[in-house]
């Protein structure tokens, strides 16, 4: 491939943890290939590239643009749920439901919907979330469970797995309150009877699909959208409520913002604003008290 794209007359530089990064801005096209096996492509040129160089030329196989012919079940009704915030400290927990037939499985596809943690931009997400809201033949549905009721529910239930095992078990029930599925896929965060035991009679007769890597399947992944989506306006409303920043994840600038959210309304806050089981809260409550 380096020998390729020197005679295009690409222009090569050093990235960090790259055999090559390599750049032609006549074609709009920028190429990394990864010491770990990884290549990127972008640019607007990506897909002239990808079509007439990447994969007949070098692969060998057309993939791009066919992969509801390579793979035919990507176009078959199914639900896709997936959820947002389990690793964030502070926000609800959100789980999302889209549910997708073939007409919303070739918009999702044009849309270019792929798993929320590829989308780093949270004005993007929201844009996205917005066209899959609007695609015809898709329907989608939201439980979010907010700080005080998920401490509620972990004290109550011990494991965050059976959280969200019910908590898919809701989202499913209430789209096939308004579609009919024969599927509902999802990632394997444990046992699938977690889930099985919290559906009702409704949900009883859905197959249920766990697998790894979920977010790969467009309804999966159009769910991890509208579930980060909705993460990210609930934090953002928190965040104005108790006038503090609230950062995602469960970093030092997590830590900072909790003792200043203590400082301004004391230590009973955190129960309100935050999963009180992670570590990140006795942290933040040590440093508070110092």
């Amino acid at each position: 491939m380096k020998r390729d794209l020197e005679a295009r007359g690409y222009m090569f530089r050093d990235l960090p943890y790259a055999h090559f990064a390599a750049e032609h801005r006549g074609e709009k096209v920028n190429v990394a290939v990864y010491t770990s096996g990884k290549l990127v492509v972008q640019g607007k040129g990506t897909m002239d590239f990808v079509q007439f160089y990447l994969e007949p030329q070098l692969l060998g196989e057309a993939r791009l643009g066919y992969e509801h012919i390579l793979d035919p079940t990507m176009l078959e009704s199914r639900i896709g749920v997936d959820e947002s915030g389990k690793g964030d400290f502070f926000g609800p927990l959100v789980i999302a439901g889209a549910f997708v037939n073939e007409e919303a499985a070739r918009e999702m596809m044009d849309i270019g919907v792929r798993d929320s943690k590829l989308i780093k931009s949270d004005t993007r997400i929201a844009e996205i979330a917005k066209q899959i809201r609007g695609a015809p033949g898709c329907v989608t549905n939201v439980v979010a469970i907010g700080p005080e009721k998920y401490n509620e529910l972990r004290a109550r239930m011990g494991n965050v797995n059976d959280i969200l095992g019910w908590g898919h078990a809701r989202v499913i029930e209430n789209l096939l309150e308004r579609v009919d599925s024969p599927k509902a896929i999802s990632d394997q965060f444990g046992n699938k009877a977690i889930i099985e035991r919290a559906l009702m009679a409704r949900g009883r007769k859905i197959k249920l699909v766990q697998r790894h890597k979920a977010e790969s399947d467009l309804a999966v992944a159009a769910a991890s959208i509208i579930a980060r989506d909705e993460f990210v306006t609930r934090l953002r409303r928190l965040g104005k409520e108790y006038g503090v920043k609230l950062p995602k994840g469960a970093s030092a600038a997590v830590q900072e913002a909790g003792r200043e959210l203590v400082a301004k309304h004391g230590r009973d806050v955190l129960g309100k604003v935050a999963k009180m089981h992670f570590r990140t809260s006795q942290q933040v409550l040590e440093g508070a008290s110092k």
